[in-house]
């Protein structure tokens, strides 16, 4: 994030790929499914932990004092002679270690483990598809920005064109060759000029105050974006089932649900296996006695066999909830290759028809400049009217706002095309 912002300091000018980067590195989203992925990939270690050896020592003091009674022969034999009684205090030292491991659970902990880490590919291909979500918002917000800039320059341009019109009326009204009323039509075309630059102006800083919280940044928007298109994507004008075989095989959300499929019915064996008895060894050597300079120990090895024999259909009903949660996921990856298929379709129609309007709108800004042109020759000779003027200088705006506007639906198409390929 400093990096950028020195950048927007220095060059106030922020690129493309600067934009893209700023966001990879710095957008909340992403950073919090990179934390989903390790903690993820931290849960598969400890579904592994028990199949390894399990061992703890333990060490401990123990001070007891007290008193007893001393019950001497005549104590015993009557009850009404007196029972000497005595203090009686010691210490205790005792020290153990134990060592267990699992021999055999009917793979109830191994598919388990497996379980985990196919949980763990799931996040991981979660967090892929969030970098691919995150690539395409802060593209889109850069293509607007760009295209609000673009705006600008237009609407900066009307303005210029406006101002002229206006110093030559002025002349012409002066001279008595054009009434009045021309003036006032000018001078109200200005002002209105002045006011859409005005309003342009505000939109494309709000585009970049919506660019910098795409690109995870919290600074200024005293920068410009820079004139930068979106590239042409490879194939883009490819038919839509060979770019759909595409989106299947590379789209991150097919990884990670298929990966959940599979977690899922690993889950499924992995509590079946809880149906049966779970078999592991022990052994320990512990010392004990009321000084550490003699210490009895004994040594134990063992064998234990632990059946859950019924717990009320807990099992079972584990084992439902994971299969209905197979067949749950099964039904989200047809649910995504529908959807996959309109964006892919979506996207690849979007950027043919921005290409076609691309030529069109600059068939059409021609068209407008000629237009423009001849009605200012014709008002200038006194043949054209102001009304001819100020329409033909809105078409010129016009047509110039299409053409940006038709370059900006290009460039996001083609962003789009990427996400819905899975491409970055």
């Amino acid at each position: 994030m400093n990096l950028l912002l020195a950048v927007l300091a220095a060059a106030r000018v922020v690129t493309l790929q600067q934009a893209v980067d700023s966001a990879r590195a710095n957008q909340p989203q992403l950073r919090q499914a990179r934390a989903g992925s390790q903690a993820a990939a931290a849960r598969a270690q400890q579904a592994f932990a028990p199949m390894l050896p399990q061992v703890s020592a333990r060490a401990g003091f123990q001070h007891s004092a007290g008193t007893v009674t001393v019950r001497s022969a005549s104590c015993s034999t009557d009850p009404t002679a007196p029972c000497p009684t005595g203090v009686a205090s010691g210490n205790t030292w005792s020290d153990s270690l134990t060592a267990s491991l699992l021999l055999f659970d009917f793979f109830s902990t191994p598919n388990r483990w497996e379980a985990a880490k196919a949980q763990a590919d799931a996040q991981a291909a979660t967090e892929r598809a969030t970098e691919l979500s995150v690539d395409f918002t802060v593209r889109s917000a850069y293509f607007d920005a760009r295209a609000d800039k673009a705006l600008v320059q237009v609407a900066a341009d009307t303005l210029a064109n406006q101002q002229k019109h206006l110093q030559q009326t002025e002349g012409f009204v002066k001279a008595g060759t054009h009434p009045e009323i021309d003036l006032a039509q000018a001078r109200t075309d200005t002002a209105n000029a002045r006011v859409a630059l005005i309003n342009s102006q505000n939109t494309y800083e709000t585009a970049k105050v919506t660019l910098n919280s795409a690109m995870g940044i919290l600074g200024t928007t005293d920068y410009d974006v820079a004139d930068e298109a979106m590239p042409a994507v490879q194939n883009e004008d490819a038919d839509t089932q060979p770019l759909y075989d595409e989106a299947v095989k590379d789209r991150p959300e097919f990884a990670s649900i298929e990966a959940l499929v599979h977690a899922d019915e690993l889950t499924v064996r992995s509590l079946q296996g809880q149906y049966w008895p779970s078999i592991s060894g022990s052994a320990g050597v512990a010392q004990s006695g009321t000084s550490l300079s003699d210490l009895g120990w004994n040594a134990t090895v063992g064998v234990v066999a632990t059946w859950q024999i019924f717990q009320g259909g807990s099992t079972r009903a584990q084992v439902a909830e994971a299969e209905a949660n197979v067949g749950s996921e099964v039904a989200q990856l047809d649910l995504l290759k529908q959807t996959l298929r309109s964006d892919v379709d979506s996207a690849r129609l979007a950027v043919r028809g921005a290409k076609e309007s691309i030529s069109a709108a600059q068939e059409a800004l021609t068209n407008a400049k000629v237009r423009l042109t001849l009605a200012e020759q014709r008002y200038q000779v006194g043949v054209g009217s102001a009304i001819e003027l100020g329409d033909a200088q809105v078409a010129v705006t016009q047509a110039a706002a299409q053409l940006v506007q038709a370059d900006d639906t290009l460039s996001k198409a083609r962003a789009q095309l990427l996400r819905a390929l899975g491409r970055r």
